[in-house]
């Protein structure tokens, strides 16, 4: 692959040449100092990948990243000198287009550059993402689907993103009416290190709490629930959340694909499953396994989607009853819930 470095420190520069030089058939295609330049660069030279640092001075990385995925985008990967420190920073850059994060190498006492083998996990996932790397089967569990075994559990809301998800997320969730009384469960590609920055961030958004979701929870109203492992998540016979290392060969982890998949196996009755923007085809096959069982099924439009990959594969799947831009799916989450309600009151 070809990588371009963004990054003003020349130490940590030289550590990300060497962890990309280290790989066969991995070159160094560009090195920007500022968010500037690396705009400028990748118009004229678009990369496979970008590793991008958040705090520099001019044009900071969260602003780049924003322009770059406008005007050519291309892979980013945030790569900064604390993810923890800067996860506002980096929350708004993976809001703008940004695959995931993950903190700076440095070089040890020993010589040796300590968190290079997490980075290059990192290059490996999104090399095989956008197809520079030997791919792997992208599908989920294989579960079959049961059908409802009752009607009168309390409906479900279930979302899937990924990349530009956290900003479309917040967008969603702040944008459901106080009426709101429904489980949700929200499945979001990123690392287990950040799932604790999300829900709080997206916390300060919503007028409902998200939580990180731990081995048994159960979906109710009150709370929205967010995948927190690298692991996938799955919902259990039984009604509750639970994480699960198969399928081993899906590098979505957590996969939107096995958490609807297992919904649709196990949840009573019909709820809301919404598919939105991010990059590969996670979620699309998942999307149907639920509107084969009843459920309200809907898609990002292309105009407000960061990018159309996994809403456009629910498309060609004919997963999703409604493509809907992203400012419609509060007000269409609230009124499918509404219409549910009245078929329960009225039999």
């Amino acid at each position: 692959m070809r990588i371009a470095i963004v990054n003003d420190m020349l130490m940590a520069t030289e550590s990300l040449r060497r962890v990309i030089l280290s790989k066969p058939g991995h070159q160094v295609a560009w090195v920007a100092r500022d968010g500037s330049e690396a705009v400028q660069k990748c118009r004229s030279d678009k990369p496979d990948l970008i590793l991008m640092d958040m705090v520099m001075p001019g044009l900071n990385g969260v602003e780049a990243t924003r322009q770059i995925m406008r005007d050519s985008a291309c892979a980013i990967l945030v790569v900064t000198a604390t993810v923890e420190g800067n996860i506002g920073l980096v929350f708004d850059a993976m809001s703008s287009g940004a695959l995931d994060a993950v903190n700076t190498p440095v070089l040890g006492a020993s010589g040796d550059l300590v968190g290079a083998d997490e980075l290059m996990r990192k290059i490996e996932i999104i090399g095989r993402l956008i197809g520079k790397v030997g791919r792997q089967p992208l599908s989920g569990a294989s579960i079959s689907c049961h059908g409802q075994v009752a009607t009168n559990s309390n409906p479900l809301v279930v979302i899937g993103a990924s990349t530009g998800g956290p900003a479309a997320l917040a967008k969603i969730l702040s944008g459901l009416p106080p009426t709101f009384h429904s489980a949700c469960v929200v499945v979001q590609h990123v690392d287990r290190e950040f799932s604790p920055g999300l829900a709080s961030w997206l916390s300060g958004r919503s007028a409902i709490e998200v939580k990180v979701a731990s081995k048994g929870a159960r979906p109710a109203p009150g709370v929205i629930w967010l995948a927190g492992t690298n692991d996938h998540m799955v919902l259990t016979p039984g009604l509750a959340l639970d994480y699960e290392r198969q399928p081993v060969e899906c590098f979505y982890r957590p996969s939107v694909d096995v958490f609807f998949r297992t919904v649709a196996a196990h949840w009573p009755s019909p709820g809301v499953a919404v598919l939105l923007t991010g990059m590969g085809r996670d979620g699309g096959e998942g999307l149907l396994a639920l509107r084969r069982v009843g459920w309200c099924t809907i898609a990002q439009d292309e105009q407000t989607s960061v990018v159309y990959g996994m809403p456009r594969a629910a498309a060609e799947l004919g997963a999703a009853q409604r493509i809907l831009p992203l400012g419609e799916i509060s007000a269409a989450i609230a009124a499918d819930l509404e219409t549910m309600a009245l078929r329960r009151q009225n039999g």
